[in-house]
């Protein structure tokens, strides 16, 4: 051994061998190394050589660069030389992952899990130790280039000098991730949303379809206990009045309806067809069916309301013939108070329609008066369609119902769901009962008028309700008779009622129906005469409700109203004075304060009251009567709530109750009713 060589040290880092025990035992405590490193700073430690960190402590070095250089040297040493921690320079291995993908992977899984691949830190390459000298030998061929495996989730740059990579630029032309993710976020909500929108709603319906049931059970149950047997014999009852201008047809309708169902037999028709000869008015002969007052005939016009009644196989009709003309609307506005339905009659030929519907006629103020009546549904009749300038022509039928369709929109009546449009002739009865025929109209396709009535749909009769039933007349035959609807509940006979507003106790003795047939009961939608007990005939007054006692109907002489001014020739101001139709009741107003007015623009209210009040403006004022009236909110009895004003011969307004004021009347009311109980 020559004392003046250099002392050799092995540098494991600077051979591609490696035996298998020293491998396991360096892979040991690399692991546990890593764990104490990963616990103190949340990561593995990377160390890089060099330093005067590891200046004195050379063998520790000289382990940690072989055991960095085990992790990831590739089998052969290549690259260039970096300073160690002796001061030397070694030979610095590049790091190349692909040669230990499984190993690196091992050793560090979680530093993978807790960065993305972009941040995380890469291992530098380690520095090799010295080369060796060894024996001389043959100069051995350069090792070929390892080709480069492809990079894993790990790869980067050499640790040399490594640089971040850069971030991947976003793809111009591709839509926001976020932006869709946002906007699949509000899809999904939305989707959502729908799905308890329509389970609520079927809910609802579920519940409403119950309560029909419930509902119609129980008017079943009571009906029976009112009629016994014959409750199921018993067919359901329609009010229907008939209204438009003088001369449409009115009369000449209900009198052919009377025929057709058998109301009136032939000879009696014969009569009138006489009688209507001898009088000049021939072609009038069937509205004397109705029109049976002597005035009647002889103007050929309807003054008072006419009665009548038929029956069809489904149903009982009572026809209320409004008068057409502008002298009689009181009458009209009475007639309609009384109803379920309205027929507009309108004539079809050249000229009578363009004169019923311009501003002078009636056909505007009959179809606005139903409505504020309560009137829901309407049939129009295009009446005449026989007449020679006509000849059923579906043009002048289109040119009609055309100009009809925005006005009653206008005047609260949707004509998809209230509003049926149907041809016919009221002197040959083409389509009344039977359906013409398609050589007459070929275009027509749709039921005819009483086809339609008679599977007409009802609302609720509200049979359960307390009993409300406002009179529209009276008369005295063998004690005091009262003839009204019932707007709600039921009545037998020998039931003990109070008439308001007088809060007179009264017996109903006997009950009629409109064949003046006795019979035990009448129901909510009932048009009745009803015999009086314990009553003088002085002191009923058309205008008066029969009550429940023990839950009579309001009684007042002051209350708050919305009211809809239509017409006016002079401003309204606080004094006006006019005449009020609600429900059969006509009396004198007067309105000794305007409280409120709605701004037309955003349909406020507002908080000073009005000076004075004119046409278009909608108003809140105070109306005060001179004798205690029968009167509820609109929201509580919409048919004893709204009414019309009327004054020198025209409709001035229409109004809502909203609110009523107390009064010593009230109290007396009241307190009938807890004596009742």
């Amino acid at each position: 051994m020559n004392p003046n060589a250099r002392s050799f040290a092995f540098n494991p880092a600077a051979s591609g061998f490696v035996p298998p025990q020293v491998a396991a035992q360096i892979a040991a405590q690399q692991q546990q190394q890593q764990q104490q490193q990963q616990q103190q700073q949340g990561g593995p430690q990377q160390q890089q050589g060099g330093g005067q960190q590891y200046g004195a402590y050379n063998d520790n070095y000289q382990q940690q660069q072989y055991q960095q250089y085990q992790q990831y040297a590739p089998p052969q040493n290549q690259g260039g030389y970096a300073r160690g921690g002796y001061g030397q320079y070694q030979q610095q291995q590049p790091y190349n992952p692909a040669f230990h993908p499984q190993q690196q992977q091992a050793y560090h899984p979680q530093q993978q899990q807790q960065q993305p691949p972009q941040q995380q830190r890469q291992p530098p390459a380690p520095a090799s130790a010295p080369a060796p000298a060894v024996a001389a030998a043959p100069a051995a061929a350069p090792a070929p280039a390892v080709a480069p495996a492809p990079a894993t989730a790990a790869a980067a740059a050499p640790a040399a000098a490594p640089a971040a990579a850069p971030a991947p630029a976003p793809a111009a032309a591709g839509p926001s991730t976020t932006a869709e993710s946002s906007d699949v976020g509000k899809g999904a909500v939305a989707k959502r949303k729908e799905k308890v929108d329509k389970k609520v709603e079927k809910a609802q319906m579920d519940a409403e379809k119950v309560l029909e049931e419930t509902k119609k059970v129980t008017d079943e149950e009571t009906l029976k206990d009112l009629f016994g047997d014959k409750a199921e014999d018993m067919k359901s009852h329609l009010n229907v009045v008939f209204i438009g201008h003088v001369d449409a047809g009115k009369s000449t309708m209900g009198g052919n309806l009377l025929y057709l169902t058998g109301m009136v037999d032939k000879r009696t028709l014969e009569k009138y067809e006489r009688e209507a000869k001898e009088a000049g008015r021939e072609s009038w002969y069937l509205s004397w069916a109705l029109d049976s007052t002597p005035q009647e005939r002889e103007k050929g016009k309807t003054v008072e309301v006419g009665r009548a009644y038929f029956e069809t196989g489904k149903r009982r009709y009572t026809i209320l013939d409004a008068p057409g003309h502008k002298t009689y609307v009181p009458s009209m506005i009475s007639g309609a108070a009384q109803a379920d339905i309205a027929i507009l009659v309108i004539s079809a030929r050249k000229g009578e329609f363009e004169t019923g519907f311009e501003r002078g006629g009636q056909t505007r103020e009959h179809v606005m008066l139903v409505k504020t009546a309560g009137v829901q549904r309407l049939i129009v009749v295009i009446n005449k369609m026989d007449e020679p300038t006509v000849k059923w022509e579906k043009e002048r039928y289109d040119e009609i119902t055309g100009k009809l369709t925005p006005f009653l929109r206008q005047s609260g009546f949707n004509p998809k769901t209230d509003v049926t449009f149907i041809p016919v002739s009221a002197y040959s009865g083409a389509n009344l009962k039977d359906k013409v025929s398609a050589d007459v109209c070929p275009w027509w396709e749709g039921p005819s008028l009483l086809d339609f009535l008679d599977n007409l749909a009802l609302g609720d009769r509200k049979i359960q309700e307390p009993l409300k039933m406002p009179i529209s007349e009276k008369y005295n035959d063998m004690g005091t008779i009262i003839v009204g609807k019932l707007e709600a509940g039921k009545v037998r006979r020998g039931d003990t009622l109070m008439l308001m507003p007088n809060r007179n106790m009264v017996e109903a003795a006997a009950i009629y129906n409109e064949m003046e047939e006795e019979v035990p009961a009448a129901i909510s939608g009932d048009n009745v005469r009803i015999r009086l007990k314990g009553i003088d005939h002085d002191d009923v007054s058309a205008g008066f409700v029969l009550t429940d006692p023990k839950k009579p109907v309001t009684v007042a002489t002051q209350f708050e109203a919305q009211l809809a001014i239509l017409e006016s020739k002079n401003i309204i101001c606080a004094g006006y004075s006019a005449v009020i139709h609600i429900h059969t009741l006509s009396e004198e107003i007067v309105l000794p304060a305007l409280l409120h007015y709605y701004d037309k623009k955003t349909g406020k209210k507002s908080r000073k009251p009005p000076q004075f009040a004119k046409k278009g403006m909608k108003i809140v004022a105070l109306i005060e009567t001179a004798q205690p009236i029968c009167v509820e909110r609109y929201v509580d009895n919409p048919q004893l709530g709204r009414f019309t004003l009327r004054d020198e011969g025209m409709t001035v307004a229409i109004g809502k109750v909203s609110k009523i004021h107390a009064s010593k009347d009230a109290a007396a009311a009241a307190e009938a009713a807890d004596a009742a109980e």
